[in-house]
């Protein structure tokens, strides 16, 4: 399930993470920790998208900064 981790290991996990946050938090905690999961793979997908492209946006070409110089 989880690479080397047996299942024993997942519930001792899950029990001490109950102890520590209580069950009152714990779908608090769910939210948060899947909105975060859902951001990072939102900005992983837009970091692919963009490296696609070929330029790099970030440096303007060397005749459009002649052509803002004079």
């Amino acid at each position: 399930m989880f690479g080397s981790m047996r299942m024993a290991e997942i519930v001792v996990i899950f029990i001490v993470i109950l102890l520590i946050f209580g069950p009152a938090k714990l779908p608090d905690l769910g939210k948060s920790l899947g909105a975060a999961i859902r951001g990072l793979r939102k900005a992983v997908n837009q970091a692919d998208k963009g490296d696609r492209g070929g330029s790099d946006r970030c440096e303007p070409s060397r005749e459009s900064s002649k052509s803002n110089l004079g």
